[in-house]
């Protein structure tokens, strides 16, 4: 098994900690690598040849800055392959979907420059205000904001990790890129092929490391000018309590609901469900965690998905199965306990609660009530609790009263229905007759309460990663 180093100044380095950390795949329980456990040090390097590098890098047209990322677009469709064995052997995703993550990941890129370079400064003139005249023109500029720390979760190791990184170089800013550790392996790919169009040294650092020893160190450092993070919404609070005055945009945990109105086409409503909340075992923030059906067709609605759900493959990544062993034993406890909780409370269990090590085939439990854990906290895995509930006013307060608001599902064929329900539930998006989903990546993606803060998607996290910069020219007349 290789022994991965770290990016820092263009070189790629050994720490001089002299430790690494294991990746251990989750379905073959086998070590895929190592990646550098660095020192607080050497992030401290990092930081400040970063800080170096961007002074010159946003002096460039964003035209010169776009020709470097047109070549990673080309260096990650040549080893795409290689790319996306090596994200499903480190984090568990069936072939099909890592290849589909890496070919969406290099049509990011190509959005992402061509929306920067279609982005125009503005002017505005003094006499617009009442009172104002002609003499003040303002120009508005954007500006970039300096060094962004980019953090990326597991379960999307190249896209989520490419989301943050392109906007982020397009317009202007170095960035210091943190990946999950699990997950580290398929960053240090992207980073190669990075690495080979010949991007100016330091204008990238990646770090991999022990959260306990460089976690907070990054996320205060003053030499952090933004930080862009998807993770859990635990860590996502300590980062926002650490970071001193800087932006912060966020995608964090989810409870996302799919309300089940009692005119909806159930055996549609169905596939979108088990596809939401059952793709990658549920290992998505925007997987449809809770089903709120209206009692009148709560019976038949069970039936449905009890029969689509028995239609899931079950096993291996290798063998493009949707459920798939989760990340790791903690996890797989963690979701259990969901499950006991359940029964225990008087829960039905319709299909499911079987487990081999990490890999817990699909669950569906009708009947769930209130005073159960899974109707509340988020899985991150294949379970699906259904709630009966009497009307769609009981379906949005129970909706509402989550501490997460990052999306929910409506289905209703009456799409009067669906945009009076719309605007009274308390979500970053509102899919109407869709399961809750991310892309298209261009389109604006947020998470209220604890499902986040800032806005993402293509133009809004460009947006994010700058700040205007107001030149007023005063004319004498």
């Amino acid at each position: 098994m290789s022994t991965y180093k770290y990016y820092i100044n263009g070189q790629w380095k050994d720490s001089d900690s002299k430790e690494t950390i294991s990746i251990i795949s989750p379905y073959t329980n086998e070590e895929v690598g190592k990646v550098q456990a660095i020192t607080q040090e050497e992030a401290d390097l990092a930081i400040k040849s970063a800080k170096e590098a961007q002074k010159e890098w946003a002096t460039l047209t964003v035209r010169k800055r776009g020709e470097y990322l047109y070549k990673w677009m080309d260096e990650l469709n040549k080893n795409k392959e290689d790319i996306a064995t090596t994200i499903m052997k480190e984090v568990g995703k069936g072939y099909n979907d890592a290849l589909k993550e890496v070919s969406r990941t290099i049509d990011f890129i190509r959005y992402t420059i061509e929306e920067a370079v279609h982005m125009y400064n503005e002017s505005m003139s003094g006499e617009n205000f009442e009172g104002g005249n002609n003499s003040k023109i303002a120009i508005i500029s954007k500006r970039p904001l300096g060094v962004i720390l980019a953090i990326s979760p597991f379960n999307y190791p190249v896209n989520l990790s490419v989301a943050k990184i392109a906007p982020a170089l397009v317009s202007g800013n170095a960035v210091i890129f943190k990946p999950a550790t699990q997950g580290a392996i398929s960053a240090v790919k992207i980073i190669e092929a990075l690495d080979k169009t010949g991007i100016p040294k330091g204008i990238l650092n990646l770090v991999t490391g022990k959260g306990s020893v460089i976690g907070d160190f990054l996320t205060e450092h003053e030499g952090i000018n933004m930080i862009s993070f998807t993770g859990g919404s635990e860590t996502g609070k300590h980062i926002a309590e650490k970071s001193k005055m800087i932006p912060l945009v966020m995608e964090l945990g989810g409870k996302d609901p799919a309300v089940v109105c009692d005119d909806a086409d159930l055996n549609f409503v169905a596939k979108q469900i088990i596809s939401g909340a059952y793709s990658y075992s549920g290992q998505r923030c925007t997987a449809i965690k809770r089903v709120l059906a209206n009692k009148k067709i709560a019976n038949e609605l069970v039936n449905i998905l009890k029969n689509e759900v028995d239609k899931l493959t079950v096993g291996s990544p290798e063998e493009n199965s949707i459920i798939v062993p989760l990340i790791d034993k903690k996890s797989a406890d963690y979701v259990q306990g969901l499950i006991d909780d359940a029964l225990a409370k008087g829960a039905t269990l319709i299909c499911g609660n079987k487990r081999e090590g990490n890999l817990i085939y699909p669950t569906l439990l009708d009947n769930v009530t209130l005073d159960m854990r899974i109707a509340w906290e988020e899985p991150f895995g294949p379970v699906l609790p259904v709630i009966r509930v009497n009307s769609d006013e009981e379906a949005i307060k129970i909706a509402n009263e989550s501490e997460f608001g990052l999306q929910a599902s409506i289905f209703t064929q009456n799409i009067d229905r669906a945009f009076n329900i719309a605007p009274k539930l308390e979500v970053g998006t509102v899919q109407v007759n869709g399961r809750t989903e991310r892309g298209p990546d261009h389109l604006p993606f947020l998470g209220v309460k604890s499902s986040g803060m800032g806005v993402q998607g293509i133009r809004k996290s460009i947006e994010s990663m700058t700040i205007e910069k107001v030149t007023v020219i005063n004319i004498n007349r």
